[in-house]
Order: C-alpha cells, then sequence, then structure tokens
C-alpha cells in the first residue's frame, strides 16, 4: 500500500471518528438544542460531494472516510429532526 493511500486512510478515521461522540451522545440523551441544523445539513451536503468526488476519481480513502461521516451525520441530523 501506497503511503499517500495509508496517510489518507488515518485521516479520513480520525475526522470520522471525531463525529462518533456527538452521535452516541445525541443517541443517548435525546438532546439536539445546542446542535446547529444548518450546519449539519450544510456539511451533510459537503461529506456527500466529497464522497461522489471519491468515486469519480476512485479514491478509495476519500471514499469510506465519507461514507461512514454521512452515515454518522445522517444519524445526527435525524436526531435533530426528531428531538429537535
Amino acid at each position: 500500500m501506497e503511503i499517500t493511500t495509508i496517510l489518507g486512510l488515518m485521516a479520513g478515521s480520525l475526522t470520522t471518528i471525531s463525529f462518533v461522540p456527538q452521535v452516541i451522545k445525541t443517541w443517548k440523551f435525546k438532546e439536539t438544542k445546542d446542535i446547529s441544523l444548518l450546519m449539519y445539513i450544510i456539511f451533510f451536503l459537503g461529506v456527500f460531494l466529497w464522497f461522489s468526488y471519491g468515486i469519480i476519481i476512485n479514491n478509495f480513502p476519500i471514499i469510506i472516510a465519507n461514507g461512514v461521516s454521512l452515515v454518522l451525520v445522517f444519524i445526527v441530523l435525524m436526531l435533530k429532526i426528531r428531538y429537535g
């Protein structure tokens, strides 16, 4: 595996994992008043575009990191809409 791929996977893993505590806290406490709906919508769209870009250029680290991030951000968005 090339060093650039390893670097991309490490960077993607860390930025993706950073959303896990927010998902857990939001799920556990069902409290979303301090979460910006607009920020998460914009972020979701940005991550979706990165994911699409990764597919177009066939870049594994971009696809994996942003695919997982899409799921995590989507969960927070759904919890925000539900518990608003």
